[in-house]
């Protein structure tokens, strides 16, 4: 078409003068963009296909409430599937996001594939995908759950790339329109649909779960819960208590861990299992960190001032903590406020969260931590699947050993063979380790024989307030002295 087109200018300025040439030159440029959107669609091939394919919540709820409207007037039914591809994120985050993108379209094809033509399928996060079911006659409980079961089992076959064969579970939430009360839209349709998923998702891997009214008292009960725990947070009832870590050699205090409580005005002290996912779900991790920090500081202070020989004090940092690119500058800023080296404060990190984050963000905030002289401590060691490669990337000072290896040391032999290979390992690695969950004053003793460092559990001291903490590090200093002194007269 580009050939004729000096041509037809040339032959418009003869014909009809300058008004017929600027006619051209308008009309031309309009008739060659038709021309390449319908004859070439690989001139579109600029455009995200990512952004093409991802929907918006906004729109899920508008197509949701058009699903909706089309089965009410028809007398018929519809309903709403949701799909979370459990490990897409831990693929982004170890091999690309590249090759995420690539599996999220294998994913959301083959949902298509599996549906019907008058149904649709969509994408409506990094890897969340809905499917809306066209008015059915029949879409009870059972027909859906055989069509969930069905679509997972769909999605669920093996994914092959040029990276190689992916394996990735599906949990399925749904909610069919005929569960609804009297009075509901597509909205609820989608929202119902998405607290069956979460509830899936809390179960386990491949779970599948219907909306239920059951569901919709817990989901007032996670509301009411949220917004407590940021009341409490506003607040300062949740605040770190401290768990003393011995040194197995000297008896003295190493360092204390930061373990975070909720001091609720009616209940008394709540545990950190009940509102920590409230916070997660509610994105304010990264408050309740700045919460612990701050107050951690200030209890080594004040320990300091009361001539208290506290070497460091260690928090616990999430993996969305970790993904924060201020966290290195905000950390430093806080620790030149309070006047502190960094060595005086620890990092404690997953193991799984340094598995499935040897490289980026998390990698190059912990290996900064490091260089900054903060002590990094590698927590729950054996409970995950950590390679001596991913150890290499990632700077690690010491190994926390989960107590899962520490229980009855002192009464069964493959406790003891098996603690002993975990303290070998970290010995050639030139990682210092401390032993979690110590009950015992046996399991505490044989702990020293075998040359683990530091200790740490109910049986030496359980989590207390800062004073409380003072009183008993000073109780303790006494014994340690007093100790001393018997062990000098026996000689």
């Amino acid at each position: 078409m580009l050939a004729f087109v000096p041509a037809l200018s040339l032959a418009g300025f003869w014909i009809g003068g300058e008004p017929i040439l600027l006619a051209l030159s308008l009309l031309i440029p309009l008739v060659y963009g038709l021309f390449l959107t319908t004859e070439h669609p690989t001139a579109l091939r600029g455009q995200d296909r990512r952004d093409r394919d991802l929907v918006s919540m906004a729109m899920a709820q508008e197509l949701a409430e058009q699903s909706f409207e089309q089965a009410r007037s028809a007398q018929l039914h519809t309903a709403c599937l949701l799909f979370e591809a459990e490990g897409l994120e831990t693929i982004s985050r170890r091999m690309g996001e590249e090759v995420a993108e690539t599996l999220r379209l294998l994913f959301l094809n083959r949902l298509r594939d599996l549906l019907r033509p008058e149904d649709s399928a969509l994408r409506i996060g990094d890897s969340r995908f809905m499917a809306l079911i066209s008015p059915s006659l029949r879409l009870d409980l059972e027909a859906l759950l055989a069509l969930a079961d069905r679509l997972q089992r769909g999605l669920e076959e093996p994914a092959a790339t040029d990276t190689g064969v992916h394996y990735l579970s599906v949990a399925v939430g749904f909610c069919g329109s005929a569960r609804l009360r009297a009075g509901a839209d597509g909205t609820d349709m989608l929202d119902c649909a998405q607290a069956a998923l979460r509830e899936a998702m809390d179960n386990a891997p491949s779970a599948i779960r219907a909306w239920s009214e059951g569901m919709r008292a817990e989901r007032r009960a996670r509301s009411a819960l949220l917004s407590e725990v940021e009341a409490a947070l506003a607040k300062g009832q949740i605040q770190p208590w401290y768990q003393p870590q011995l040194c197995t050699s000297t008896g003295e205090i190493s360092g204390v861990e930061a373990l975070v409580r909720w001091m609720h005005p009616q209940q008394g002290i709540v545990p950190p299992a009940r509102f920590l996912d409230a916070l997660h779900d509610s994105g304010r991790l990264d408050q309740l960190s700045e919460a612990v920090l701050h107050h951690s500081l200030t209890a080594l202070r004040n320990w300091d001032a009361e001539g208290l020989h506290i070497p460091r004090v260690s928090i616990n940092l999430s993996d969305v903590e970790l993904r924060n690119p201020r966290l290195v500058d905000r950390l430093k800023w806080d620790l030149d406020r309070f006047g502190f080296p960094a060595s005086r404060l620890g990092i404690e990190v997953l193991e799984t969260v340094i598995a499935e984050s040897s490289v980026g963000i998390i990698a190059r905030n912990i290996s900064d931590l490091a260089r900054l002289g903060c002590r990094i401590d590698l927590d729950d060691f054996g409970t995950g699947h950590t390679s001596i490669g991913a150890l290499r990337k990632v700077t690690v000072h010491r190994l926390k050993i989960d107590r899962s290896f520490v229980t009855r040391i002192d009464r069964s032999e493959d406790q003891r063979r098996m603690l002993a290979a975990v303290l070998g390992l970290a010995d050639r690695l030139g990682l210092e380790t401390v032993a979690e969950g110590v009950e015992s004053s046996g399991e505490h003793a044989l702990l020293a024989q075998l040359g683990c460092d530091h200790a740490q559990g109910f049986g030496i001291a359980r989590p207390m307030p800062a004073p409380q903490l003072a009183e008993w590090a000073r109780e303790h200093a006494l014994h340690i002295a007093e100790a001393q002194k018997l062990g000098r007269g026996n000689r």
